[in-house]
């Protein structure tokens, strides 16, 4: 018999039924009706060509053939729980594994592991490059953050509000060349056309890092900004302005609803 078809609510009700030697009590147990029951034995008497159960006088009754193969049945179950505990046993791992671009992460990602762990003092991370690409299963990922217009096919959440801001060095010329990065090649736009992009860089992190030290403007994600714009080394030209893209939190449905993960999306969302 080929597993796929192996019998498996059939099975489960025939070990209930054994044990009690009671569809009634079987019944309670599995939480339908004895007639339910009754029809699970009587189709996995027909698909297996014998009889499990005989009435007599004294009640309910396995035969030989019930009898010879209960132990197999039960074994396997017992594995099937063993198994499913493995599976599970990830949602009580104290490790998380995140993909997540490294300049999000120094500006915004990394002080609030520190206040989460703070509080969850055995909890560990791991830390891999946010690639968009990067497959969650190949990297073992239990979260993602990425730069996008919203989590696509994963579950997700918005971590902060999707803003960009022009930011330069304090003593920088306002109109100074622009410097480019991927999520922003030619930031003149329609202006320049991007025609004036003096420097390019490989992220956004690095772009603020180059305005920084002078060598012109760069638009960017106010949520790496913001700390460098309060601390007064770089200054804002102009409001924050809203975004297609922003930063999200992502993962599969069933790495979302871990419990471990539910935790932690909760501490960033915040």
């Amino acid at each position: 018999m080929k597993r796929t078809h192996l019998p498996l609510n059939g099975l489960r009700v025939l070990d209930a039924a054994a044990r009690h030697l009671s569809f009634t009590r079987a019944a309670d147990e599995l939480a339908v009706t004895p007639a339910a029951v009754g029809q699970q034995i009587r189709a996995l008497e027909d698909l297996l060509g014998v009889v499990l159960f005989r009435r007599t006088s004294k009640g309910l009754e396995l035969t030989d053939e019930a009898i010879s193969g209960l132990d197999s049945i039960r074994e396997g179950f017992l594995r099937f729980e063993e198994g499913v505990q493995a599976m599970q046993a990830g949602q009580s791992s104290h490790v998380y594994t995140i993909a997540c671009p490294r300049d999000f992460f120094s500006a915004w990602l990394s002080p609030r592991l520190a206040a989460f762990r703070a509080g969850n003092p055995q909890m560990r991370f791991a830390l891999v490059g946010g690639d968009a690409d990067v497959d969650f299963t190949e990297a073992n990922l239990d979260l993602a953050v990425r730069w996008a217009e919203g989590p696509g096919d994963l579950e997700g959440v918005a971590l902060g509000a999707p803003l960009m801001v022009t930011v330069t060095a304090p003593d920088a010329p306002a109109d100074g060349p622009w410097i480019g990065w991927p999520g922003d090649p030619a930031p003149g736009g329609a202006l320049t056309g991007g025609s004036d992009v003096g420097f390019s860089v490989g992220d956004a992190g690095t772009a603020i890092s180059a305005a920084r030290a002078g060598l012109g403007r760069a638009h960017v994600p106010y949520q790496l900004a913001q700390p460098a714009i309060e601390t007064g080394r770089i200054i804002a030209l102009g409001d924050p302005v809203p975004s297609r893209r922003g930063y999200w939190l992502v993962a599969p449905p069933p790495q979302w609803r871990q419990k471990k993960v539910k935790a932690l999306v909760v501490a960033l969302a915040e």
